[in-house]
């Protein structure tokens, strides 16, 4: 019984650090998901931690996380396969920014929606069983491991290399080897050419919470599709402040939902001068159409827009 119960109390323990990571996680403001994109990750982390794995589909899903009844078709309604993708990239970046050294990593692998539970203890406690173990084969065979060559000259060549390397620093200073080679020129043009801009958080006019989902739906998706723009480097939005080498532009706007009609408001200001250098306005109809696919729909455009009017200084076409 008690190595069972010593068992118990480490996956019990393994339970609560996962549980822990995912608060921290949903408590940072570097995790930039929307309320329905915490309570989908905080859905499949539980019912994973609960042994059900297994039952995590996107007919499941959608009904327990976004409200969705018997009828539901994830062929014609894609709302757990693209909320799932939002929450990888957030996960990601999340990581990226000031997760790095968090001692539990979530994932959620492609192809899937049952999360993934990592740690770097868990190659680190792997070596250090294995080291033992080496020790005690060496100790306990039956005759001491027999002397390599390279064993033998070991000695001999130490030496010998670091008399090598005093001809050679008679031959040519050191420094030549150890001075940093000049970026090239072409380097560093393209570096004064870049192109920096910041999604800043969409106006969610009305007070409505359908609206501020959509606000904070839409900046993901317009970061999501930034960053798939050759030369244009995304920032979070408190980092627009620091000192850029190439052109800079904040991207605005404001959301506002009106009974089943949506209205947007985008524009594009020049950071150097504060010049707005492009806007636009886009209605939709809510009536037929998910608030996702409007979403997709909608960043689609306002890059197509901004890319392909080049007013994005030095930014190549959208991939």
């Amino acid at each position: 019984m008690a190595p069972e119960e010593g068992g118990d109390s480490q996956a019990r323990q393994e339970t609560d650090r996962v549980r822990a990571q995912l608060d921290r996680i949903l408590a940072s403001p570097e995790f930039l998901a929307p309320e329905r994109g915490r309570r989908f990750l905080q859905y499949i982390v539980e019912e994973t931690l609960e042994g059900h794995a297994g039952q995590l589909k996107a007919f499941t899903i959608a009904q327990a996380v976004f409200g969705r009844d018997a009828s539901f078709d994830a062929q014609n309604d894609p709302v757990v396969r693209i909320e799932a993708g939002r929450i990888r990239r957030a996960l990601e970046r999340y990581y990226l920014v000031c997760g790095s050294s968090d001692p539990i990593q979530i994932t959620i692998p492609k192809g899937g929606y049952a999360p993934h539970f990592s740690s770097d203890e868990d190659t680190s406690t792997i070596e250090a069983a294995e080291a033992p173990n080496l020790e005690n084969k060496r100790r306990h065979s039956g005759h001491e491991l027999p002397i390599r060559y390279r064993d033998l000259l070991l000695p001999v060549g130490i030496p010998a290399l670091f008399g090598a390397m005093a001809v050679l620093a008679l031959i040519r200073p050191l420094e030549s080897y150890l001075s940093p080679r000049k970026t090239p020129p072409a380097a560093a043009s393209t570096l004064e050419r870049e192109t920096r801009i910041v999604v800043e958080p969409f106006a969610a006019l009305g007070g409505t919470a359908r609206g501020a989902d959509f606000a904070k739906g839409l900046a993901d998706q317009l970061i999501a599709k930034l960053m798939k723009v050759d030369g244009l480097i995304v920032l979070a939005p408190d980092r627009s402040g620091i000192e850029t080498t190439g052109s800079l532009f904040n991207l605005q706007g404001s959301t506002l939902v009106e009974g089943t009609v949506l209205h947007v408001h985008v524009r594009l200001i020049n950071g150097a001068d504060g010049a707005v250098v492009w806007a636009n306005q886009y209605d939709r109809a809510l009536r037929d159409q998910t608030i996702l696919d409007v979403e997709d729909e909608i960043a689609a455009q306002i890059i197509m827009e901004v890319s392909s009017s080049r007013k994005l200084s030095g930014a190549g076409p959208l991939q």
